[in-house]
């Protein structure tokens, strides 16, 4: 509760609040988290948590912050699942967890394995799924994009995933660079260095009639059409446009 009497009361905040006195521990904290965002910090990170898809979650500096356009992966997800009521889903790359807790949170039936290759970011998605009550559904895996196959028949009827996707060089000159983790943005020199590997093992681990959902950089509609024609050449092969008009999401059908 916000102490009253007290003199000491940071600017920033005075001007959106006139009516709250801080007290001086208030004061102090409040100063540290607006030198933060002063030194460049990016929002999310200072005040330690984001809405996506309608859900908050909670967000540090070791995973990637939500954007709008990943919605349209858990829109197109949710939309396909709610006609074919898949059984298995696996989010490869989770990071904060948001893609995998927003489709088990509107999937109840599903279960759902989250992988990815930071224990840091596990961390922070072991937390949003127990924040948003999906836990018993959500399995985390430690593993560079699919897990050990302990099962040789194991398969998913539903693959998404978000992963590192934006060109080495083109990535250092965005405002993101080293402000988000580098692990989660770098997708190498052509931008498919994460994403090429992914569709080599997407056949492996994905069912008869399942599907495949990959978010990718709006430059590169045309070498991911073409690495899922490859590798998928049997399938249904689609991109979708975001809100903004640019391609987006890959979806194989397969």
């Amino acid at each position: 509760m916000l102490a009253s009497h007290v003199t000491a009361r940071p600017s920033a905040w005075l001007l959106a609040h006139p009516e709250f006195d801080l007290a001086p521990n208030q004061a102090s904290a409040l100063e540290a988290l607006l030198q933060r965002r002063l030194d460049g910090e990016p929002l999310p990170y200072v005040i330690g948590h984001w809405e996506f898809f309608g859900l908050d979650f909670d967000l540090t500096p070791d995973v990637l912050i939500p954007r709008p356009e990943t919605e349209l992966l858990v829109e197109t997800a949710i939309a396909w699942a709610q006609g074919n009521h898949p059984a298995r889903a696996i989010d490869v790359g989770t990071g904060s967890g948001c893609v995998a807790v927003a489709l088990a949170f509107h999937c109840r039936d599903l279960a759902i394995a989250a992988t990815d290759i930071s224990p840091a970011a596990l961390a922070v998605a072991r937390r949003n799924r127990q924040k948003h009550g999906v836990a018993e559904r959500m399995a985390l895996v430690e593993c560079d994009l699919f897990p050990s196959r302990e099962d040789p028949a194991l398969k998913f009827d539903l693959i998404l995933s978000n992963p590192p996707y934006i060109p080495t060089e083109k990535m250092k000159q965005t405002p993101v660079y080293r402000k988000e983790p580098t692990l989660a943005l770098d997708g190498g020199l052509d931008g498919l260095r994460v994403l090429s590997r992914l569709l080599e093992g997407g056949p492996g681990w994905l069912s008869v009639g399942g599907l495949l959902l990959v978010e990718f950089e709006s430059s590169l509609g045309a070498p991911v059409q073409a690495a899922a024609r490859e590798n998928f050449p049997l399938a249904k092969i689609e991109i979708k446009k975001d809100l903004l008009g640019l391609d987006r999401l890959l979806v194989v059908q397969n």
